[in-house]
């Protein structure tokens, strides 16, 4: 895995490059991904030459966010077979990378699922790659529909909850074009309301330990010209005593099949404080990113990161703070709770918006009936 040599400082008039795109070199097909490990001080293209450059991006966050990640699972296998490499090999490495996204699984399965398929009925193998390849680039323009879509039902929703317009709206986490293969989920709907005239303010949770938010969303909103503000995410209850927050919007991770909904770390608190000072907390998120397998928030598996991740600070830019380009903000040897995601229960959630529309009050009866409507709609 190796970075590309082009890149350019963050301006706000340019226009983002691609968080994922499929590309050519010399040497043969590679996978090219915005590192967003990077951003906001660089937009680096990180180059995938095949499946395990893959997955340690993924594992190290170059590449997030819910739906993306089922796009680059998608990618990924058909990199593996357009290769020769082993698909299904692939496939179980693509899936371990992050156990919590439930993307990630889905677009490994189905893009794996069309391989085999075209090897049972006779393919050559070269063909089958070539199925593969169309069906995950496929799943990137469903994707794309899909943001569309829930950004309209979010729109529309919010209309509804806070009739007039002038919203401040609270996210957490990123979710926005980086995570998917249009303008995102939660993001999208606060962008929506923008482009409407009827965002006063976006607030943006930092999202601690690796700051999403101030890295990430707060990057998307100056390009996409928001009014938005930062804040320490210890800051939320402030200002919801304040009465400076109309509305929470967060994407998902992984709704299980009652409704409760894993999301980035920070994001149950946000749902305790919403419910106390009666403020509708919504989750944007593709019908998915509902597994019904999984029967509630206890089922979920919780991916637990580093606790490096909490005692040192790592810089943007390996080197800037001494030899292991790392600062330490505890004192050696402290241990440290980091899990990636909490579990936020259906009944501290208003709604959840998927392209199929709302489900409010958040049931599995309600999320089960949104998916079956979805299995039955191929998008263009």
């Amino acid at each position: 895995m190796a970075d590309q040599d082009a890149q350019s400082p963050v301006g706000i008039e340019s226009a983002a490059p691609p968080s994922i795109r499929w590309g050519e070199s010399p040497e043969g097909p590679v996978l090219v991904l915005l590192d967003q490990t990077r951003l906001p001080a660089e937009e680096v293209g990180l180059v995938c030459t095949d499946v395990p450059a893959l997955v340690r991006a993924i594992r190290t966050l170059a590449v997030r966010g819910a739906p993306l990640l089922g796009i680059a699972g998608a990618y990924g296998v058909a990199l593996a077979a357009v290769r020769g490499d082993d698909v299904a090999e692939a496939a179980g490495l693509l899936e371990r990378a992050r156990p919590t996204a439930v993307n990630l699984g889905y677009g490994v399965r189905r893009v794996t699922a069309v391989y085999g398929a075209a090897l049972d009925e006779g393919a050559e193998p070269q063909q089958a790659a070539a199925a593969a390849l169309a069906e995950a680039r496929a799943l990137h323009r469903e994707d794309a529909e899909a943001s569309r879509r829930m950004a309209q039902y979010g729109l529309a929703l919010l209309d509804e909850l806070l009739p007039g317009g002038d919203h401040q709206l609270l996210t957490h986490c990123n979710s926005g074009a980086l995570v998917s293969g249009g303008e995102g989920t939660a993001f999208a709907v606060a962008l929506g309301a923008h482009r409407a005239g009827q965002l006063r303010r976006l607030w943006v949770d930092e999202t601690r330990p690796l700051l999403q938010g101030a890295r990430l969303t707060a990057y998307e909103a100056a390009r996409n010209g928001m009014a938005y503000s930062l804040l320490t995410d210890n800051a939320a209850g402030s200002l919801f005593a304040a009465g400076e927050v109309d509305a929470v919007l967060i994407g998902a991770d992984r709704i299980a099949a009652d409704g409760s909904v894993a999301n980035k770390v920070g994001s149950y608190p946000l749902a305790v404080l919403a419910k106390y000072h009666h403020v509708p907390f919504i989750v944007v998120a593709p019908t998915t990113t509902v597994d019904l397998e999984t029967a509630d928030g206890a089922s979920i598996i919780v991916e637990q990161r580093s606790g490096r991740e909490v005692t040192e600070l790592t810089p943007l830019r390996a080197g800037s703070a001494g030899e292991t380009g790392r600062l330490l903000v505890a004192p050696p040897g402290t241990q440290a709770y980091n899990p990636a995601f909490d579990i936020t229960p259906p009944e501290l959630i208003t709604a959840i918006v998927t392209e199929e529309g709302a489900v409010s009050p958040v049931t599995g009866v309600g999320l089960a009936e949104l998916c079956a409507r979805s299995s039955q709609i191929t998008i263009s």
